[in-house]
Formats: C-alpha cells, structure tokens, sequence
C-alpha cells in the first residue's frame, strides 16, 4: 500500500507558521507591557518618595516658593504617570487582542491536526486490514496448492 500524505500538509504548515509568528508578536508585546509597567512603577515611587521629602521639609518649615515648587513638581509627575498609565492601557488591550489572535490560530491549527491523526488512523486501519487479508490468501492459495499436491 502507498505511503500516507495527507492532503492539506501545506495548509498545516502555513497554519503553524503563522501561529508561530502570532505567538512571538504576543511575547513582544508581552515584553513591551512589563517594561511600561516598570515605568509606571518606577513614577510612582518616584511620586512617593518626593511627596515623602516634600511633607519632611514642610513639617520643618518651608518658605512659599519652595512649597510651590514641590507642589508643582508632584503635579508634573501625576500628570507623567496619567500619561504613562494610558500607555499601559493601550498596551494592555493591544496584548488582549493579540493573545486571542493567538487563540483563534491555535483552535484553526488543533482542528487541521486533530483531522490528520484521524487520515491516519483511518490510513492504519486501511493498512492492516490490507495485511489481513493477504495473509488470510496467502493462507488459502497455500492450502489449495498442498490440497491439490
């Protein structure tokens, strides 16, 4: 019996490719989400850690244009931080859209598979059910060739 090829080789390999280019898409914008993350992070302690040097000079006295200054300078850096958080937003729904891309490629590339091994089995069956029937007239044109000695 011939070798088993399997139809749509060339669309599964197509399918696992693209899947394949999806999947490291995903990874960058992956990456792309932790680092904006750290920058968030990174702005907020910065936020947190000027507040803290704003409130320990003002319990000591502060002349009115140093407060101006701090306050000033907190505003800037909630406004960075807003800017920066948006970013992340963006990013984050960029990452959702591309994970479920991902998802959709991989269930078209499942289901090309999933029929392949059932070809295959299919294939196998048909295999051996060829082999059986060989052997069962090998059998029987060897029992006729001994019967008719």
């Amino acid at each position: 019996m011939k070798k088993f090829k399997f139809a749509l080789d060339t669309v599964l390999s197509y399918k696992q490719q693209a899947l394949d280019a999806l999947r490291g898409e995903h990874a960058a914008i992956l990456a792309k989400v932790h680092a904006q993350e750290d920058v968030v992070g990174t702005l907020e302690q910065r936020y947190c850690d000027y507040n803290d040097e704003y409130r320990q000079r003002a319990e000591e006295g502060l002349p009115i244009t140093d407060v101006l200054m701090y306050q000033s300078g907190l505003r800037a850096i909630e406004m960075e931080i807003q800017r920066e958080t948006l970013r992340l937003e963006a990013l984050r729904e960029a990452e959702e859209k591309k994970r479920e891309e991902v998802v959709e490629a991989k269930k078209e590339t499942s289901s090309i598979e999933k029929l392949k091994e059932r070809k295959l089995e299919d294939y196998n069956k048909a295999v051996l059910k060829s082999d059986e029937q060989f052997i069962e007239e090998f059998v029987s044109s060897t029992r006729a060739n001994a019967a008719s000695a």
